[in-house]
Parts: structure tokens; C-alpha cells; sequence
């Protein structure tokens, strides 16, 4: 993957190139820019797609200090810069959702609208976050094992997925240290809800009907808040990963919003 070095990182990206209006996709927690393998193939031939690597994620490393979704918002931005892209469709997938929203909000004169797939704006359920303590102190105390990987895959990927091994596989190599370090950015996310409203960017939210990690009626109060979202995708049977399972829907419905912008 090619290497950028901007705000201290060495962030790695890939980048179809071509002609046009950019999209630009975020991955998800615990992700990294593969998970958008399906998309970038369908999509390339008509548009430019750029994928990214966030920090602790996939090649690019973690840094000691700790940082927010919109710290992770200006990485994005510096990209852009590097890569000579003023304006771009901004896109993610959960936590790349988090990323999409603040670089909207940060940056809306950049923002040429929105893909947003399964994910949300609010601070994370309480109840699940009890639940994702005591994963995360058995994972960093004990290390992951096998039970425990599955019960991650099934809220991350969705239930009994194909698709979950390779994800396992990853997850096994992953720096315990590295995982606190994303994990606190992901719980201690700030709730971005009440300025939905300044987001003038048109929007799509596309979301699993099976996802247990965001619950579809916060993908249905994300685009109700939105004041240009032009719709709510329903994935029939997709878990949180849609554009992994379930990518031929999915796609259909991000060529449908790049072909309205």
C-alpha cells in the first residue's frame, strides 16, 4: 500500500485514481481498508475510490497519545490534501460513519455528500458498553480465545458469517495494547446528534436489518436528523458488515447516490 506521512503518521491508503468526483471510504472498528475490497471493484471502472488505513488499524500503527473520531476527521482531511482531492463523497462503515459525520461538520465546504453505512451518531448504548468492558478486559488480560473471537465476529461481521475467519485471523495478531488505545476512541466518542442538522451534504444510510452492534432505528433517527438524507437503505439479513455480506446491494445503492450528487 502506498504511504502518506502527515500529521505525524505514516498513514497508508490505496487510491484507484481516475477522473471525477471522489469517494472516499472509512472502515470499521477493529477494520481495516480491505473490508471495501467489493466495493473498490465495482466502483473503480466509473469512479475514483480512495480507501485508507485509520491509525492502529490494518498497516498503519497506533501513537501513544490518545485521539478522537475527530482527530481522525483532520487525518482525513491531510489525506485529501495529499492526494490533491479539495472535494470528495465521504463514506464509512460504522466507525467510519463516526469519521464521515465529524469531516462533515469540520470540513463541509469538502464534503460533497455522504454514504453512510452502519452507523449512527450518538455515544454508545450503555448497556453494550458493560458488555464490551469485560470482552475487551478478557481479551487484553487473558488474550483472545476462540470463543471469545467468535462472539466478536458475530457483532462486528454478523452471526455464523463466512467472512469472520479472515477477520479472526487478523484480530489473533492484533497488539493488546494497540486495542485499548482504538477501543477507548471508540467508547469515549462524543454524541454529534443535535448538530446533525448543520450537515447540508445529501446523504444515503445504508443499513443491515440484522445488525446487533447499531440497532436499525438509530440508522432511522441518523437519517431522519439529516436534513438532505435521501433515504434509508434496508439490507435484508445483513449484520453490522453489510458491504461485506451483503455488497451487491450495497453497491447498488452507493452507484444509485454517486450517480444523484
Amino acid at each position: 500500500m502506498p504511504v502518506a506521512s502527515l500529521r505525524g503518521q505514516r498513514i497508508h491508503y490505496e487510491d484507484s485514481g481516475g477522473a471525477g468526483l471522489a469517494l472516499v471510504l472509512s472502515h470499521g472498528f477493529l477494520q481495516d481498508s480491505s473490508m471495501f475490497d467489493a466495493q473498490v471493484r465495482q466502483l473503480r471502472p466509473r469512479h475514483r475510490v480512495i480507501t485508507w488505513d485509520q491509525r492502529g488499524h490494518g498497516s498503519t500503527v497506533s501513537t501513544s497519545e490518545p485521539i478522537t473520531y475527530w482527530d481522525s476527521a483532520d487525518d482525513l482531511a491531510a489525506l485529501l490534501d495529499h492526494l490533491h482531492v479539495k472535494r470528495a463523497v465521504v463514506g464509512g462503515m460504522s466507525q467510519g460513519g463516526f469519521i464521515s459525520l465529524r469531516f462533515s461538520l469540520r470540513y463541509p465546504d469538502r464534503t460533497a455528500g455522504l454514504v453512510l453505512i452502519d452507523t449512527q451518531s450518538g455515544q454508545e448504548d450503555p448497556d453494550k458498553v458493560q458488555q464490551y468492558d469485560v470482552m475487551h478486559d478478557v481479551w487484553t488480560g487473558s488474550g483472545p480465545s476462540d470463543q471469545l473471537l467468535e462472539m466478536v465476529a458475530a457483532i462486528i461481521v454478523g452471526n455464523k458469517r463466512p467472512e469472520s475467519a479472515g477477520w479472526i485471523a487478523k484480530w489473533r495478531k492484533l497488539d493488546p495494547s494497540a486495542l485499548t488505545y482504538i477501543y477507548r476512541t471508540l467508547m469515549d466518542r462524543d454524541d454529534i446528534t443535535g448538530r446533525l442538522s448543520e450537515i447540508r451534504a445529501p446523504a444515503v444510510v445504508i443499513h443491515g436489518t440484522d445488525d446487533v452492534a447499531i440497532d436499525m432505528p438509530l440508522a432511522e433517527k441518523l437519517c431522519a436528523n439529516l436534513s438532505a438524507c435521501r433515504g434509508l437503505v434496508r439490507v435484508e439479513g445483513a449484520g453490522h458488515s453489510s458491504n461485506i455480506t451483503h455488497p451487491v446491494p450495497v453497491n447498488k445503492a452507493i452507484e444509485e447516490f454517486l450517480a444523484s450528487v
